[in-house]
């Protein structure tokens, strides 16, 4: 079942074009991944989906609604690039506010903020001052805050930014949580590691447009290219050659579109093998493919 529908979305700012002509479906259960570099367009595109912004063509549909109406946004939650906690008060306090304004209230309330300081790892610190916090933990608390009201969908944008390597670890536990509960989750990152790690499905965005979408092995499959074989001889037999490689003195390098067919083969041919690596196309390399240009610049 698609979930969330985006057809054809634009968004300007003056001159400036954020998003150009962005369509998607998500669907309901996913875990689903936008990957691009910082001012690819991917909060803006989050913060049409969320009914923050309206985009100035195009449409988005949460289970066939309008995101900005008020009927959907209960049904929704965020946690922005930019932490939406308040520092004065105790992480208890913030996720008190932020439950009530969603209207819950009673036991439920009490249930939600424990279940919410459970999920971010801050049971133990609920009634310490927020900015005594490191910013792993802010972090944290920040994703708990989108979470605390229930939501059916919840959009994370570039939720590890700045954090520690436990707490990344900590928060990609707590998303593949909440897939396994049967949240529907969009996920933005410029990390490609998380995206192959975390993601049912990816769309690669640069430049304020999409440019593929699919699970990592068929865009790696699609855009990725050959892999790289790599290897050193200990011994080589005069005159050596194979079929597409470049062999220069005791090394050898070649593209290859089936690499296990063409090691095995390499084995077979009689050369002392000293080392020999695999290089696999990643993420990395279908963006490279992509844009022609690493997604890190």
């Amino acid at each position: 079942m698609q979930l969330i529908q985006v057809n054809d979305v634009r968004k300007s700012y003056a001159t400036n074009v954020a998003v150009d002509g962005v369509s998607l479906n998500i669907e309901k259960g996913e875990l689903f991944g936008l990957l691009g570099p910082n001012g690819a367009g991917k909060s803006t595109t989050i913060a049409m989906m969320a009914g923050l912004i309206r985009p100035d063509r195009g449409s988005v549909t949460v289970d066939g609604m309008n995101p900005a109406e008020s009927s959907s946004k209960a049904r929704i939650g965020l946690a922005p690039q930019a932490l939406a906690i308040y520092e004065r008060l105790t992480a208890e306090e913030n996720l008190v506010f932020f439950a009530k304004l969603m209207g819950i209230s009673g036991k439920v309330l009490q249930e939600r903020v424990d279940w919410a300081l459970d999920l971010a790892g801050l049971s133990d610190r609920r009634k310490d001052i927020v900015n005594t916090y490191s910013g792993g933990m802010k972090r944290r608390l920040n994703l708990a805050c989108a979470l605390v009201h229930g939501p059916e969908v919840v959009f994370l944008d570039e939720p590890t930014v700045g954090v520690d390597p436990q707490s990344r670890n900590f928060i990609f536990d707590s998303v593949e949580r909440l897939r396994d509960d049967g949240l529907t989750v969009l996920y933005t990152t410029h990390y490609m590691e998380e995206a192959e790690r975390l993601c049912d499905r990816v769309a690669i965005m640069d430049g304020g447009k999409i440019l593929g979408i699919g699970t990592v092995s068929d865009l790696i499959d699609r855009f990725g290219g050959e892999s790289m074989v790599l290897a050193e001889f200990s011994n080589m037999p005069d005159g050596f050659t194979f079929p597409g490689a470049v062999i220069t003195d005791v090394t050898l390098k070649l593209a290859s579109r089936d690499p296990f067919h063409d090691v095995a083969k390499l084995a077979e041919s009689g050369v002392g093998l000293k080392t020999l690596h695999v290089e696999r196309p990643n993420l990395e390399t279908v963006f490279l493919s992509l844009t022609g240009k690493s997604l890190r610049d």
